[in-house]
């Protein structure tokens, strides 16, 4: 049994805590690693080695970083494989859509790769009679990052290409369930030249993330969860003085008009629904069909739904895999169940999936239920499954108001052939990423990715803009260089321009 270990100061090691938990292969269901789980003296260690290794790379080159930055990039691309195995048998998610990403995660940090440019201050000169001023952005110290089992290179990628870019030391704490991804990144970091200690990682569960979010060393922390840990995140790091990003869940939305081309829309949400098991704070959860929409929509989103080709995710002819664990199976089977208690009509119904050969993984079949009020569980909850809750609407306006109704703000999207009402549609509704007749509006790594509402504690969104922000501090120097005959008094009245 593979023992994963913590990454601090630049080698494995096991730590001082004496805790394990274990590693599955969802498509298997059979325990595959055992991870050690940080104490308090181990998330102390990798805090110590970051702030360390701060007191140089804080004062690197832009040169010197860059260079970094792309031999990472290089190393990753050329691991893209290896990783996307990696994720396939600990999360479970099929080749391609691990591979898939793994490119979205190296968006960011080519994105980080032009940090020179990112960083660029401002000077105005002349700003009074022989005064110049000047801004620039320095680095906040030790950052820390609190990842989740759905993305396991991909989030953390989110953050730490951009916080290292701009001269920052990390600390990540993934996700115990699938960690093997971010020791391997680790390495990469370690073959591509970065000093030792900038990158740790350190794996464990509320004992490790409160150790982190008290520690005084840590300046900052970004966190992608379910919105209770957000807001709990945000208030305790907040409480003692750190800068907070934290993503929480979603309930994301598409409307369909009855003037799109339905079987176009039912392609996509398909895919927005079931790809990577529904497991995504992206996933459309929720389509509400407009007006005459709905009962053509239900036909072929039944088809769509029973064609997905469910198995392991190292098979290739996999379309989606099993979810991450026997719970998550057993909790969305329950919402199912409910749902159907609750008067809702399960169309196509994924309880019970079994696949040949695995018949001890975590499967759950696509799952289509219609007639869902926005009163039952299966609409209420987040499921993180590969379940379509259908909502029936009379109007563009309704829809609209429906979503502004939900907690949630993360992302949304219309189908529709009519401009007019993807115009009104995305200034209409109050989420933070919208897609018009794109099912799951994950913004390019240049533009910064967050919702609204409930989906977001902190005033930042990640990467792109908003994450360079988020990573550094700005300062403005005033200067004068008077010519020595020509100095004089200082006045005591408030400085102004002249």
């Amino acid at each position: 049994m593979t023992t994963i270990e913590h990454w601090i100061g630049g080698s494995s090691t096991a730590g001082a805590g004496s805790r394990r938990a274990p590693v599955f292969n969802p498509a298997t269901g059979q325990q595959q690693h055992e991870v050690v789980l940080a104490d308090t003296g181990d998330v102390e260690a990798a805090v110590a080695a970051a702030k360390a290794a701060f007191t140089t790379w804080g004062q690197a080159s832009l040169s010197a970083r860059t260079k970094i930055m792309f031999n990472f990039r290089e190393l990753v691309n050329a691991n893209v494989d290896r990783l996307a195995e990696l994720v396939s048998d600990e999360h479970g998610k099929v080749l391609s859509d691990a591979a898939g990403e793994v490119q979205r995660g190296l968006e960011v940090v080519e994105f980080a790769c032009g940090i020179p440019q990112l960083l660029k201050g401002d000077y105005s000169d002349q700003a009074s009679t022989g005064v110049d001023v000047f801004s620039f952005r320095e680095p906040l110290g030790v950052c820390a990052g609190i990842t989740p089992f759905n993305f396991p290179v991909m989030v953390p990628m989110w953050m730490y290409p951009v916080a290292i870019a701009c001269g920052n030391t990390f600390v990540l704490k993934p996700s115990e369930r699938d960690p093997s991804a971010s020791n391997f990144i680790a390495d990469l970091w370690r073959q591509a030249g970065l000093p030792d200690g900038v990158f740790n990682v350190v794996h464990g569960d509320k004992t490790a993330v409160d150790a982190l979010l008290d520690h005084p060393d840590v300046a900052a922390v970004s966190f992608v969860g379910s919105t209770p840990i957000a807001r709990y995140i945000h208030e305790k790091a907040s409480a003692t003085g750190k800068r907070v990003q934290a993503l929480g869940g979603a309930k994301n939305h598409a409307i369909i008009l009855p003037d799109a081309d339905l079987e176009y829309a039912a392609n996509h949400l398909s895919a927005a629904a079931f790809g990577s098991a529904g497991e995504r704070c992206m996933a459309i959860s929720a389509a509400v069909a407009v007006g005459g929409a709905g009962d053509p929509l239900m036909d072929i989103l039944t088809r769509k739904a029973n064609d997905v080709v469910v198995g392991s995710g190292r098979d290739p002819k996999s379309e989606m895999g099993p979810v991450v664990t026997a719970a998550a199976r057993d909790r969305i089977e329950s919402l199912i169940g409910t749902g159907e208690q609750q008067g809702a009509k399960v169309l196509v119904d994924g309880r019970g999936r079994r696949v040949p050969g695995f018949e001890e993984g975590f499967f759950v079949g696509p799952t289509v239920i219609d007639q869902v009020d926005t009163s039952m569980d299966v609409y209420t909850e987040e499921i993180f499954g590969p379940v379509l809750s259908v909502v029936r609407s009379e109007s563009v306006e309704a829809a609209i108001d429906l979503i502004n109704a939900n907690p949630y703000g993360n992302g949304t999207a219309i189908f529709t052939n009519s401009g007019e009402a993807a115009r009104r549609f995305q200034r209409g509704v109050h989420v933070g990423m919208i897609g018009i007749n794109v099912p799951i509006p994950v913004p390019m790594a240049y533009y910064s990715f967050g919702g609204w509402k409930d989906s977001l504690f902190g005033d930042k969104h990640i990467h792109g803009p908003e994450g360079v922000s988020f990573y550094t501090r700005g300062k403005v120097v005033t200067s004068r260089w008077p010519h020595v005959e020509a100095a004089h008094g200082a006045s005591m009245h408030f400085p102004t321009a002249s």
